[in-house]
C-alpha cells in the first residue's frame, strides 16, 4: 500500500537533491554551462559501450580550470558524485554517469597551448582531439604517435584516462610513453602537476599512477606530450595465411627475428568480409586471417626490414603477400583497420568490442578458442587486434533490442576476458576496466592485490566521489561472482573467487 508513496517520496527527494545542486552550480559557472533536463541530459547517457546507460542528475561544461576546481569543491562539500568526460568514445562505459551526481564534461578545454619545434612537446587542454595534436604538429614535419582507432574524435584527456594505444603502439608506445606531465584537480579542488617536461621528475612516479586512472584520482586540465619526427617513408605489408595458427605464428616469428615493427596488426575472415565493402581497403576476402606489418624509417631502412618481414612471412606459410606501393595505398590498408568499428555498427544492430591481453605464443590457441564460443553461444565475432603486443578487440555481434542476444554477448564477453587471464594475459589493453570488466577484475587479482588498488584511491580521494563504483570491485562484489559462477554451466571458472 505505501510503494506509490515512497516512490512519490524518493522522486520528490531527488528533485530536491536535484534543484540544490543546480542552483549551487551556477554561482560557479554561467547558466549556459548547467544542464539538467531530459532532453539536455540524454545525450551523455552512455560512452561508446551503449550497453550501459544512465541519466546523469545534472551537466556541468566548464570553461575555466578555476571553474574545475570551485566545481570539485562544491560537489566535495555536497558530498555529490563525479564523472569526468571527455569526447564520450571510450569503450568500457567509464564515462556512464551516475544517477546522483554531476557529469563534468570537459569538452570546452580544447585548445592547444603551446608546440615548441625544438624541443618536440606540445602543450594541450584536455579537449583537444587525438588527431588535432598530429595536424597542428605537422608542418614542422613531427606527430603524435599513439593513434587509437577513434583519433579523428577521442580527446587526449580520455587518451590519459585509458592510458590508450593504437597501431602504432608495439614500436611507439602507449600514452604512458608519450606523456610528460600532466595538470590534475584533485576532489578537493587543488592543483597538482605530475611528471616534468625534463627527463625526470623528482619523487614517486605519480604520473605512471595517474595515466590509465580511468578518472578516478582526479580531473585532467592540461597535459604535456612528447612529439616524435614524421619517417621519411613507410611502407606496409598485407600477409594473408589461410589458417589464424599459422598467422598467429608469423607474428612470432617477427618477433623472434628482433624486428619491431611500427604496426603489427591482425585481423580474420569475418573481420575483412565486415571491413572491405565499407572501406574498400584491397583485403584478401579469401584468407583466414591477414597481417598488417608496417616498417617505417629511411628509405633503406625500410627497403631492409620489408626484405626481413617478407622473408619471415614466406617461411611461415604467407599465401599472399603484398607491399604498399604507395602513400594512399599504405593509408588505404590502416583505413580499414582502424575503421573496423564502424563496420561491424553497418554489419550488425549492434556489436560489443571487447578488450583483453594475452601472450603472443597464446594467440593462436584463444582464436581457436574464440571461434568454438561462437558455436556455444550462437553469436558472431570479429577479431582485430593489436597481434604485436597481443591486445586483442573482439567484435561480438549482436541485437540490444533481443534481450536473450544481450546476455548471451555478454557472457560470451565475460568468457573471452576471463580466458585471458587463464592463459597468462589480462582482462584489458587499452580500453580500459570502467564498469564493463569490474567482474573479471575479481578473477584476475588477489583480495590484497585490490585492497592496494582501493588504497591508492583512498589516498587522492577520501571520500570515494570521483568515478564511484567502477574499475575497482569490493570484497562483497567478488564474492558475488564467484557464487554467480558456480551457477552458471555455460561459464568455465568455477573456482573464483580467488579469495
Amino acid at each position: 500500500m505505501n510503494a506509490p508513496l515512497d516512490a512519490a517520496q524518493d522522486a520528490l527527494t531527488i528533485a530536491r537533491r536535484q534543484a540544490e545542486v543546480v542552483a549551487a552550480l551556477r554561482h560557479v559557472v554561467p547558466e549556459h554551462c548547467v544542464m539538467y533536463r531530459e532532453e539536455e541530459v540524454r545525450p551523455y547517457e552512455c560512452d561508446g559501450l551503449s550497453l550501459f546507460r544512465e541519466l546523469p542528475m545534472v551537466v556541468v561544461l566548464p570553461e575555466t580550470e578555476s571553474q574545475v576546481q570551485e566545481i570539485l569543491r562544491l560537489c566535495k562539500r555536497l558530498q555529490v558524485p563525479v564523472v569526468a568526460r571527455g569526447a564520450g568514445t571510450g569503450l568500457s562505459g567509464g564515462a556512464m554517469p551516475h544517477a546522483g551526481g554531476v557529469l563534468l564534461g570537459m569538452a570546452k578545454f580544447n585548445q592547444i597551448r603551446r608546440l615548441d619545434a625544438r624541443t618536440c612537446t606540445a602543450v594541450v587542454q584536455p579537449g583537444v582531439r587525438n588527431l588535432a595534436i598530429s595536424e597542428a604538429a605537422a608542418p614542422y614535419n613531427l606527430y603524435y604517435a599513439p593513434d587509437p582507432s577513434s583519433q579523428i574524435a577521442c580527446s587526449i584527456g580520455g587518451n590519459v584516462a585509458e592510458n590508450s594505444g593504437g597501431v602504432h603502439c608495439l614500436k611507439y608506445g602507449l600514452t604512458v610513453h608519450n606523456v610528460l606531465r600532466v595538470r590534475m584537480v584533485t576532489m578537493d579542488g587543488d592543483i597538482a602537476e605530475l611528471g616534468s617536461e625534463a627527463l625526470d621528475a623528482p619523487g614517486l612516479d605519480l604520473l605512471a599512477v595517474f595515466i590509465g586512472s580511468e578518472g578516478m584520482l582526479g580531473v585532467v586540465t592540461e597535459v604535456t606530450v612528447k612529439l616524435v619526427p614524421k619517417p621519411a617513408l613507410a611502407q606496409v605489408i598485407m600477409a594473408s595465411f589461410d589458417h589464424v595458427e599459422t598467422a598467429a605464428d608469423a607474428v612470432a616469428g617477427i618477433i623472434a627475428a628482433g624486428i619491431i615493427p611500427a604496426g603489427l596488426e591482425m585481423m580474420d575472415k569475418r573481420a575483412t568480409a565486415i571491413v572491405e565493402p565499407f572501406v574498400q581497403a584491397g583485403y584478401d576476402l579469401d584468407a583466414a586471417a591477414i597481417l598488417l606489418c608496417e616498417s617505417d624509417g629511411t628509405p633503406e631502412t625500410v627497403a631492409a626490414e620489408i626484405a626481413r618481414m617478407t622473408d619471415v612471412f614466406e617461411r611461415s606459410g604467407a599465401t599472399r603477400i603484398q607491399v604498399s606501393a604507395s602513400e594512399a595505398e599504405r593509408l588505404r590498408f590502416w583505413a580499414g583497420r582502424k575503421n573496423a568499428f564502424p563496420a561491424a555498427g553497418r554489419a550488425s544492430p549492434d556489436y560489443y568490442c571487447m578488450d583483453g591481453t594475452i601472450p603472443r605464443r597464446q594467440v593462436g590457441r584463444v582464436l581457436l578458442a574464440i571461434q568454438e564460443m561462437e558455436v556455444r553461444y550462437d553469436m558472431r565475432c570479429a577479431n582485430v587486434f593489436h597481434a604485436g603486443d597481443g591486445n586483442l578487440h573482439p567484435l561480438i555481434l549482436f541485437d540490444a533490442n533481443d534481450p536473450d542476444s544481450v546476455r548471451r554477448a555478454e557472457d560470451f564477453g565475460a568468457e573471452i576476458l576471463e580466458l585471458c587471464v587463464q592463459v597468462g594475459g589480462t582482462v584489458t589493453g587499452e580500453h580500459g576496466v570502467g564498469i564493463e570488466k569490474i567482474n573479471q577484475m575479481c578473477v584476475q587479482f588477489t583480495r590484497e592485490e585490490l585492497d592496494a588498488f582501493h588504497a591508492v584511491k583512498h589516498a587522492f580521494d577520501p571520500g570515494g566521489l570521483l568515478n564511484p563504483n567502477k574499475v575497482i570491485p569490493t570484497l562483497a562484489r567478488c564474492a558475488e561472482y564467484g557464487r554467480m559462477h558456480v551457477h552458471a554451466g555455460e561459464l568455465r571458472f568455477p573456482e573464483l573467487p580467488r579469495f
